[in-house]
């Protein structure tokens, strides 16, 4: 009987192999067995099996597709009722962020502040099958992990270019709805990689959240700070003096530009822009004084707080002194803005979050990913090389480079 089995089985795999769509066939009935041998082990029972030990029921099945290399299969995901819902481990269900965001539409749901919007996002993300068990559940597993990412040493490597920026979120506080600040922090290592070393949830952009922030940046080992670049605002300026003294300062050139734009009509906002980017194109930070002190004669007699605002030019040009072909990164916070905007679009699906929690969940899952990713770039930002690093540090930037 089992030669025959066996015969019966290698005739059936010839069968399959001459055919076109054979092997994806043959994985998608693997496959198929796998889920339910898998199911079985979530319900710790096999089908129509009685046992003490049996954690729920079997309860029909959904249909679902699996991208591989040999096609797409169909495939149908057993149904479970009464127990933990059975994700298959063949799907990654939810992505970090993805968790996250679960965890912060569920927490308003069950606090009764949900909406329309939120009901959908649910029903898209979690196909209905969402308990408190699981919310409870992928809220520990992600807090551990960034709470792992946030107090990581970062004594190995030097980072020698820092750049800072915050965006505002609501969060429902006593039964309000306030704004909050998320405060990031985004650094290039003495290998030119990027990384995120650290986010806060605050109540602003205080001197006192983000000082609070950089030192325990320099608890954990933060060290070989040249320059940091982030807009004007007074809390952080205040905070970089206090806590990363003789670290350079470069103020974000287009934010400059936005606020001195603002101060001139439309019809010449073009000729403000270009006298501007002249002005920052010089070769050295004489020749940009030089430039800025025309710019101020011209503009000066008909718009004169034009002429008062380019007296912080200086402050844009700190990043003169470090290699010209680090400059265009490092003039502006581009890189950061472009990062809360990836934030944003996975904040908006939220709204108004439940609490302070469930927003620093989310924006720190999704920026572990995203720091995950920068690591494994096949090149570095940037060839620091020419950058002078920590002693003992050159030779890995050379590396690297």
């Amino acid at each position: 009987m089992a030669e025959k089995s066996v015969t019966d089985m290698l005739a059936l795999l010839r069968e399959l192999f001459t055919q076109a769509q054979g092997p994806r066939a043959l994985l998608e009935q693997l496959s198929q067995e796998a889920l339910e041998a898998e199911c079985a082990q979530h319900l710790q029972a096999q089908r129509h099996e009685r046992t003490g030990e049996r954690q729920g029921y079997r309860n029909g099945y959904k249909p679902r597709k699996l991208q591989t290399r040999v096609g797409t299969l169909e495939m149908t995901v057993p149904q479970v009722r009464d127990t933990e819902p059975y994700q298959p481990s063949l799907w990654g269900k939810w992505q970090r962020h993805e968790r996250a965001l679960l965890v912060a539409c569920a927490e308003m749901y069950y606090q009764g502040v949900s909406t329309r919007r939120v009901q959908e996002v649910l029903q898209t993300m979690c196909e209905g099958q969402i308990s408190a068990m699981t919310v409870s559940r992928i809220a520990q597993e992600l807090d551990e992990k960034l709470a792992g990412f946030r107090r990581r040493s970062l004594k190995a490597v030097a980072y020698p270019y820092l750049q800072i920026d915050a965006r505002y979120e609501h969060v429902r506080l006593d039964g309000k709805v306030v704004s909050q600040a998320v405060l990031v922090v985004m650094g290039y290592n003495a290998l030119g990689r990027r990384e995120i070393l650290d986010w806060r949830v605050a109540d602003s952009e205080s001197e006192s959240s983000w000082g609070e922030l950089f030192r325990d940046l320099k608890d954990r080992g933060l060290h070989g700070v040249l320059l940091v670049t982030s807009d004007a605002h007074g809390g952080i300026r205040a905070a970089l003096q206090r806590h990363l003294q003789g670290v350079s300062w470069q103020r974000c050139q287009v934010h400059f530009k936005r606020e001195l734009s603002q101060r001139v009509g439309s019809k010449r906002y073009h000729e403000l822009q270009a006298d501007l980017r002249a002005v920052f194109s010089g070769e050295d930070q004489a020749e940009c004084l030089r430039r800025r002190e025309e710019m101020a004669q011209k503009w000066g007699e008909k718009y004169p707080k034009v002429a008062t605002m380019l007296e912080g030019v200086e402050d844009c040009l700190a990043v003169l002194a470090f290699p010209a072909a680090h400059r265009k990164r490092l003039a502006s916070t581009n890189h950061a803005e472009n990062l809360m905007r990836q934030l944003r679009r996975r904040t908006a699906a939220v709204g108004i979050f439940p609490n302070v929690a469930s927003l620093d969940r989310l924006i720190g899952a999704q920026l572990l990913e995203i720091h995950e990713q920068w690591l494994t770039a096949r090149k570095p930002t940037f060839n620091m090389a020419e950058v002078k690093l920590p002693p003992g540090q050159e030779a890995a930037a050379v590396a690297a480079a």
